[in-house]
């Protein structure tokens, strides 16, 4: 985000990114949906505990208690997550959806200032092609513009990803274990080794699922900032929407940014919603 006022900025049109359509309209500025999806944000991953208690249990059936006791290595943990975050980004390529972000601008005291609010849906068009489409872009905040960086890291980067093709561009060390709402999870740090001009990179936390070795949180930021360009921290909660299946379902930030003017209190809340798996629909026609 920029110091300055907010203007109308072309987004790109990049395949392959994350997208919903119906949900409630923040029609006024005091008092929009946004403080609500910050209070649901410990739901999403906690609606998947039956599930994940399920798969446990399938799991000491078929493997032994005694198993259970074994450690894996960080080594192998992280091996085991490349290879299944990789199954998963293809899995992403075929599926619609739709993506609301929610920009606003706070007072030192936390009232609203100023907000934007973006919406996007990811479809397929007539050659099966994943498209990305702008449907609303309406509000502006009077102090902070929202650059094209901004809403190409909310669309392609913060719904972070980190597969086996990505993984020699980052440092990735073994934290421990930690329970995030229920789920059992190893814990990496993640920098990327070499910051290469004109990229953009994820550093930060991610949490693996010790049963599906999937991402189901990252907490970090996008990086680096480019002079007076500044970008907050955030934290991107993953759903199970089908068995062993984790897309992104929530992304919040809530930061100070210091630009050479001042300090400025940004949140930031995007919600990826309505996922359906894109069937190409063919017919075979015989002559006669």
């Amino acid at each position: 985000m920029r110091e300055g006022r907010s203007g109308d900025s072309p987004v790109a049109h990049a395949p392959g990114s994350v997208l919903r359509s119906a949900k409630p309209e923040p029609e006024e500025v005091g008092d929009s949906p946004t403080r609500v999806f910050f209070e649901n944000r410990n739901s999403f991953l906690a609606s998947t505990i039956v599930v994940k208690l399920r798969s446990l249990i399938a799991l000491i059936v078929l493997i032994g208690a005694a198993a259970l006791g074994e450690e894996v290595k960080p080594r192998e943990v992280i091996e085991r997550f490349l290879a299944a975050e990789s199954r998963l980004q293809a899995e992403f390529q075929h599926y619609t959806y739709s993506q609301t972000i929610i920009f606003q601008e706070l007072s030192d005291w936390g009232s609203v200032r100023g907000e934007r609010v973006v919406e996007y849906d990811i479809y397929f068009d007539t050659a099966g092609e994943q498209q990305l489409r702008k449907t609303r872009d309406r509000g502006r905040m009077p102090n902070i513009r929202v650059t094209q960086h901004d809403l190409d890291d909310a669309v392609s980067r913060q719904p972070f990803m980190l597969t086996t093709e990505m993984a020699a561009e980052y440092e990735i060390d073994y934290v421990g274990k930690e329970l995030v709402d229920e789920l059992n999870t190893y814990v990496f740090d993640v920098e990327p080794r070499k910051k290469k001009k004109g990229k953009r990179y994820f550093q930060g936390r991610i949490y693996v699922d010790d049963v599906d070795f999937l991402i189901v949180m990252t907490s970090g930021k996008i990086v680096p900032d480019h002079g007076n360009n500044k970008y907050p921290a955030f934290e991107t909660i993953r759903q199970e929407i089908e068995e062993g299946i984790w897309f992104p379902t929530w992304t919040g930030a809530d930061d100070t940014l210091h630009f050479r003017d001042g300090a400025r209190r940004i949140k930031t809340v995007i919600t990826y919603e309505d996922f359906k798996r894109f069937e190409v629909d063919t017919s075979i026609t015989f002559d006669s």
